[in-house]
């Protein structure tokens, strides 16, 4: 059922999903059903997360499990009453719709009644002006110009510039890190003493969903409300790594619940932040090029950071640890099968020392991408300030 449930889900859309062709079709509804979609996943995301907490401290009975079961499969039919009620709905839409399609004729009159008053035009008919202006001139010279952030660039143009490369390096180190954690959770609460290793996963993955859509909401704050540059929101993003990975280093009691919600926001963030932000400096034209070139950052951080780091300093207190229990073997034969391997025969790591180094540097590392990111923010202040120009005029 798990492997066709996608399948089923895509023909079912097919009798739901129509073209949007920009302001023109855009019904009255759709806010609301946005906000309302919005709604149902956070509420989804606060209730699983309270269900994994319950499990975890509290027994409950099968009763309880069965009608927590119930209120899940609720929350996740209730979208489908969209489709519903735009259905019912759809003569009175398409009314709406009809009147829209002739307000443009009505808009293009002020747009000119407002240029010759003399107050300012929105950047996207700058831009365009631009492109014509561009457009004009004889092919060996438009080859030799090069575009400014904000423009579209190619992937060649957008990989000589240093910019695309301060966003990329400091993409790695956030979400290199924040992986790390992901790739080595279990190791790490049974380190500390948790057995339940699985419930700390699934709030991590819940962690992640809120981040992705709180970074992106709080970006657009910070974009469209305070004219900041949207890495301001990465580096506060990072910050919250960095924060999580000290605890981790720590280990004091309860950390590791609160570790693993700092990283799941942040990790979460920078895919709703970044993208976004590539997409305004180095426009949308190649963006799926650039997109997938971002996407190498996730596997060369975790080769490296996870792979290479603290899979080494794991082992290495692992063996530390073990070679100690050999000697206390020695010493008395009762502590032979008592710790120091796994069931397999592996060996295994206990206590906070496990992860303190590579917790401490990930932590460093996270700092550095921040102060990247600041970077980035001072560099497209001016970027910014233009893109924007019209939102906060």
């Amino acid at each position: 059922m798990v492997a066709v449930g996608p399948a089923l889900v895509a023909i079912a859309m097919v009798f739901v999903i129509r073209p949007v062709g920009g302001h023109k079709q855009a019904r009255p509804s759709d806010k609301k059903s946005f906000m309302f979609v919005y709604t149902i996943c956070l509420l989804l995301a606060s209730y699983l997360a309270v269900v994994q907490l319950a499990q975890d401290f509290l027994h409950l009975s099968d009763n309880v499990i069965n009608i927590l079961t119930v209120i899940l499969f609720g929350l996740l039919i209730s979208p489908v009453t969209i489709p519903v009620a735009l259905t019912i709905t759809s003569k009175e839409d398409l009314l709406v719709e009809e009147d829209v399609l002739s307000e443009p004729l009505t808009g293009e009159a002020s747009t000119s009644q407002e240029e010759e008053e003399g107050q300012p035009r929105s950047i996207s008919s700058e831009v365009e002006e631009k492109s014509k202006d561009i457009d004009v001139l004889p092919p060996y010279e438009r080859r030799n110009m090069r575009p400014h952030l904000g423009e579209n660039f190619t992937m060649m143009q957008a990989l000589v510039k240093a910019d695309f490369w301060l966003i990329w390096i400091s993409f790695w180190l956030g979400s290199g890190s924040g992986l790390t954690v992901m790739d080595n959770l279990g190791q790490m609460s049974q380190a500390v003493g948790f057995k339940d290793v699985h419930m700390f996963v699934s709030l991590t993955s819940i962690w992640n969903f809120l981040g992705r859509v709180g970074g992106g909401y709080f970006s657009e704050i910070i974009v469209r409300e305070r004219g900041c540059p949207r890495h301001t929101a990465l580096a506060i993003a990072q910050i919250l790594i960095a924060a999580a990975h000290f605890l981790f280093a720590m280990a004091w009691p309860g950390t590791m619940y609160i570790a693993t919600f700092l990283v799941g926001l942040g990790y979460g963030a920078h895919w709703a932040i970044v993208p976004a932000a590539v997409s305004e400096l180095f426009g949308v034209k190649h963006f799926g090029a650039m997109y997938n070139f971002l996407a190498l950052a996730n596997p060369a951080g975790s080769l490296i950071f996870s792979g290479l780091i603290t899979s080494t300093l794991y082992d290495y207190e692992a063996d530390k640890q073990a070679h100690q229990h050999q000697a206390m073997a020695l010493l008395s034969p009762r502590l032979h099968h008592t710790t120091g391997f796994l069931t397999d025969g592996s060996v295994k790591c206990e206590g906070a020392v496990c992860f303190f180094v590579s917790s401490l540097m990930m932590s460093v590392l996270c700092i550095v991408g921040a102060g990247l990111s600041l970077i980035v923010v001072h560099r497209t202040k001016r970027v910014y300030a233009d893109l924007y120009r019209s939102v906060h005029t």
